[in-house]
């Protein structure tokens, strides 16, 4: 057997093991899909420095899932202390998930998405559109709007959409766009205590329906 039959072999068998094992909480939807998209050639590719499209892909993905854990390790703190934070969670329909879906003491529901961009340019708003350098990303937070939407739907009351934004530096050091909060990663958890003061409109706590009705994601 030649060199590239054992690794192609090698490659395939690796595969098929990540494929196999899933691991569950933040970053564990994203993890998977990067596993998907390295198929064995994709493996072997990466193996012998040849760079496809779906390896820049998969490498995306692994940063969204570096990103997710990132916030979940942050957000433990506030779980401790009494708040609901249900990580990588489906929605009621369809196949999109929610990267961390957040209740307050007192009710206030966020979905908190988690974005891992490059440090080498800064966010900003230009005439209305939403610029990463000079890279137009503003339907990049079309997933939070619909994820808000739903939450909405399904608990009967408001919920804020946040963005924790790791990397890229933010104009003014915050920024609001189309009613989405976009904050610096190491500020989340400050500004969701100061917004989740606030006394919800629902009477009762959406915590445990919220629990209840979001399970964990399992790609369909």
């Amino acid at each position: 057997m030649t060199l590239a039959h054992v690794l192609v072999v090698a490659a395939a068998v690796a595969w098929y093991l990540h494929r196999a094992r899933w691991r569950s909480g933040a970053g564990s939807s994203a993890a998977a899909q990067a596993r998907r998209l390295r198929s064995p050639l994709v493996r072997l590719a990466d193996l012998v420095g040849i760079q496809t499209a779906r390896g820049q892909q998969a490498k995306q993905w692994d940063a969204g899932a570096a990103g997710e854990r990132a916030t979940a390790a942050r957000l433990k703190t506030l779980a401790r202390q009494g708040w609901t934070v249900l990580d990588d969670r489906a929605l009621l329909t369809g196949r999109a998930n929610v990267d961390h879906l957040v209740v307050s003491l007192t009710g206030v529901v966020f979905v908190v998405d988690s974005k891992r961009w490059s440090a080498r340019y800064r966010l900003r708003v230009v005439a209305g559109r939403l610029l990463h350098g000079r890279v137009d990303v503003t339907e990049r937070l079309r997933g939070i709007r619909h994820e808000t939407r739903a939450v909405a739907d399904a608990l009967g009351c408001p919920v804020i959409p946040i963005v924790s934004m790791e990397g890229a530096p933010l104009d003014g050091g915050e920024l609001v766009f189309d009613g989405i909060r976009i904050v610096p990663a190491d500020r989340l958890v400050p500004v969701l205590r100061s917004l989740g003061r606030r006394k919800a409109a629902t009477g009762q706590h959406p915590g445990q329906r919220a629990a209840l009705l979001f399970k964990p994601y399992r790609r369909k």
